[in-house]
This record gives C-alpha cells, structure tokens and sequence, in this order.
C-alpha cells in the first residue's frame, strides 16, 4: 500500500509534457515566426526546428537532469560536475546576464500592451521613440523597487499571467479554426493548399532568421528538477518530452495557419511584431462578435505578465547566479544583501546594465516598430549563449560517462557526444548568424558590442575577488 501511495505522488509523462508546454512556448513565438519568414512560410522551419533542435534538446536535458539529480543549481551545477568551478561559474554568470536584454524588451512591449488596453488599437507604438523608452525606463524603476522589497507573491501574479495567456493562445488558435463556420467565410483570408505557399525561400535571410526559432524553443532545462520525480523516468521522460515536441509543433502549425485565415502572407504589415497579437485577438472578436473583449483580456494579461517577468527576472537569476557563488569569483560587495534578503548591490548593477540597453537604441533607431524588432533579435542573440553550456556539460558528461542517469538520450557514447556537438554548433551558428542580421549599421554594431561587454564583464569579477582576498590578506 505504501509503494502504492509513493507512485501516486510521482509525476506521470503527460503531466510533465503539460508543464513544460506552458513553460516553453508563447503566442508571441508565432507572432515572430510569421514576420520573419513571410507568413505561412515559416511552417517547415518551425518543422525543422523542432525534429533537429529541440527534440534532442530536450532529451538531452532530461539525462542531465536525471545524472544529477541531487544538484541544485541547474546548468552550472552540470558545469561544475562535468567540467570544473571556473566554467561553473562563467555558465552562472552567462545565465544571469543574458537576462539583461531579456529585461530590457519587457517595458516598451507592456506599455504597448496598455495602449491597446487603452485606447482599443496601437497608437502607442506611433509615439516617438524617446517618449516611449522614457515611459519603459520609469516602469523599470517601478518594477526595481518592488522587486528589491523581496515580494515573493509576484512569482504567483506571474505564474497567473503566463497561464492566462497560454489559454488564451490555444483559445484563439481554436477560435480562428472554427470562425469560417461561423462567419461563413466573411472576412477569412483565404490559404491556397499548394507548396508554393509554404515553401520557403531557403537564402541567406531564412537561415539568418534560425536565431528567432531558436530563442522560441530554448529554455526547457527549468524542468529538468522533475526528471527525479517522475514515475519510470527512463521511459516516462522521454515520452513526455516528446509529447512536449509534438504539441508545440502542432501549435506552431495550427496556429500559423490561424494567422494565415487573417493577414496576407505576401504583405504582413510592418508593425506585425510589436502589434500582430492584439490585432489577431481583436479580429476573432469582431468574428464572434464580442468587439474587442477578447484584445483587451489578452492585453490586460500580457501587461500584467510582463510586469510581473520584469520582477522575477530581476530576482531569480541573480539568486542562481550568488546563492551558491564562490568567493574566488565574486567580489564581496555583490554579496550585500538589504533588510529584504535581496542582493542590493547585484539590483544596482542590473539597474545600470538594463537603463543602458533600454536608452541606447533611441540614438540610433527612429521608431517604435523598429526597435521593438531590433530587441526581440538582440534576444535572440545573447539568450541562447545560455544553451551552449547545457550541450558542452552534455558532451562533457557523455565523454567520461561515468554517471548513472535514471535514463539516456542515445545509450551510444559517439553519438550522444556527436548529439551535444551538432546542438552546440546550431546555437553558436544561431547566435552569431544573428548578430550579423542587422538592419543598419548601428543595429549591427550593437549586435556586436552587446554580447561581449556583458560576457566580458564576467571575466572581471573574478579579477575584481582576487584583488580583494588579496588586500585582505596584506
């Protein structure tokens, strides 16, 4: 009876494929997809994306998962193990940082979010550039604040939002398949079933572009911690992640299709990244009739969770990156923490880092459209510098397998290396692909700059330690 009670507590594969679903993906990756790849072109590169990047991915993750099980510090924890302290802590450090231009994109984008709140359309996105990065500078401050209060019920307000959405998203993707039979075909674009219309142009802007999908499906290593709960992880696991493969594929596709029936795929308008979701909600209300109430819940949604993301990602990451540091990598005044427990000096440092990012782009971008498009690929480029060191732990684990994960991804030593190699060349060809994809001048010189002064600078902390061990010791 007791064994019984124990597997009852244990999480079962479809469970876990629904956890990490709403973890991973986002109605905003569709969005972004569907600018950068001409519309219902960008179903085959979701496809590729998926069968040779995030399957193996994901699986990979699970058997680092599963090989440390007892490790709590995620991706550096598998550094530390596999290849040593100092690159554990250049993986926390890459982890921590790359949250910065993450942090940066979250104003504007929910200051655009009240606008359509609002206002009932994206005026907003028309103010000037200056305005509008101002307006996201004093929100930053305002999230800053709370989140140096240690107000641990954000974590829950964001947990809401994200959920919020997430139904929302396959809300709309069931909604727009069905609005034909409602509407009787008024007002749907119509798709012509030919390949011509899905092909893609494979040139030299498609594979550009890779970093976008690669950002989308990157991150599922937050669910690594449940490997060990699981009920028969050596099976269970990898049904569930495939599961995950097939569910976010199947929502890529469906809902491209979705926003095939309502923007032409040959002349998307050049607001569709900063605009596209709240037009897409507000044409299924006009086509069940419910005018823009289906805009306003997502926007109201949306606004809430990017608050809420702007404060977690301010918190969290900075505790992954100082709670388990080593003092021979991090000066001790990053380690002062005020009456709230939070690290007051790190807040202080990711205050200047995110005002930078967020002040920089208005000297060299005149509107709004263009930087929302500029940060969304500046993301794409330093984010998933966090995923290459979860596939060099990979490689470096299957090179001296010497663990005894609770399953493996290929029980073949070569090509469980060969798996972790062909991921980490993708990412790093992702990354620096994207920093080549500018617009102009000042957007590639800011590609450029961007990632290596953050990266750089974590090559000073431990500079900066030793410096100070060493005046204490004298």
């Amino acid at each position: 009876m007791k064994k019984e009670a124990n597997n009852e507590k244990k999480i079962m594969w479809y469970t876990l494929a629904l956890m990490a679903f709403s973890t991973v993906w986002g109605f905003g990756n569709v969005i972004n997809g569907f600018a950068v790849y001409g519309g219902l072109r960008s179903i085959v590169p979701w496809i590729m994306v998926f069968v040779l990047y995030f399957v193996p991915y994901a699986l990979m993750v699970g058997e680092l998962g599963s090989a440390f099980r007892n490790a709590e510090g995620g991706v550096s924890s598998w550094v530390h193990e596999t290849i040593g302290p100092r690159m554990a802590f250049y993986a926390g450090w890459t982890y921590w940082i790359v949250h910065m231009p993450y942090i940066s994109q979250k104003p504007t984008t929910a200051l655009i979010a009240a606008g359509w709140v609002i206002f009932g359309d994206g005026r907003v996105s028309q103010i000037s550039a200056a305005t509008l990065h101002l307006g996201g500078l004093v929100l930053f401050s305002l999230c800053l604040y709370m989140a140096s209060r240690g107000l641990s019920w954000i974590k829950k307000i964001a947990s809401a939002a994200g959920t919020s959405m997430f139904v929302m998203s396959i809300l709309f993707i069931l909604m727009m398949l069905a609005a034909p039979a409602v509407t009787s075909g008024q007002g749907i674009q119509p798709i012509t079933w030919s390949w011509d219309s899905f092909r893609p142009s494979f040139d030299l802007k498609f594979w550009m572009n890779m970093s976008i999908l690669i950002l989308a499906v990157g991150g599922c290593e937050k669910i690594s911690p449940y490997v060990n709960k699981m009920k028969d992880p050596g099976h269970g696991f990898p049904k569930g992640m495939i599961a995950l493969a097939v569910m976010v594929m199947i929502c890529a596709v469906l809902g491209t299709l979705a926003l095939g029936m309502i923007v032409d795929s040959s002349n998307i308008p050049d607001d569709f990244m900063t605009n596209g979701a709240y037009f897409a909600f507000q044409k299924v209300g006009e086509f069940y009739g419910v005018g823009n109430l289906l805009m306003i819940i997502y926007a109201i949604a949306y606004f809430i969770g990017q608050v809420s993301v702007i404060i977690v990602s301010i918190d969290a990451p900075l505790r992954i990156l100082l709670d388990s540091a080593d003092s021979s990598y991090i000066p001790p005044v990053l380690m002062k923490k005020n009456k709230y427990g939070v690290y007051i000096n790190g807040y202080w440092l990711i205050a200047i880092i995110v005002s930078i990012l967020l002040i920089l782009p208005v000297f060299g971008i005149g509107s709004v459209n263009q930087i929302v498009k500029y940060l969304i690929r500046l993301n794409a480029i330093c984010m998933p510098l966090r995923y290459l060191w979860v596939f060099a732990a990979y490689v470096a684990m299957r090179r001296r397998d010497c663990w005894d994960p609770a399953y493996r991804f290929v029980k073949n030593r070569w090509l469980g290396m060969a798996a972790g190699a062909w991921c980490f060349v993708l990412t790093a060809y992702s990354c620096i692909s994207g920093i080549l994809n500018a617009e102009s001048a000042f957007e590639l010189f800011m590609n450029i700059l961007t990632p290596f002064i953050l990266l750089g600078l974590g090559f000073l902390l431990p500079l900066a330690a030793r410096r100070k061990q060493q005046q204490s010791i004298k």
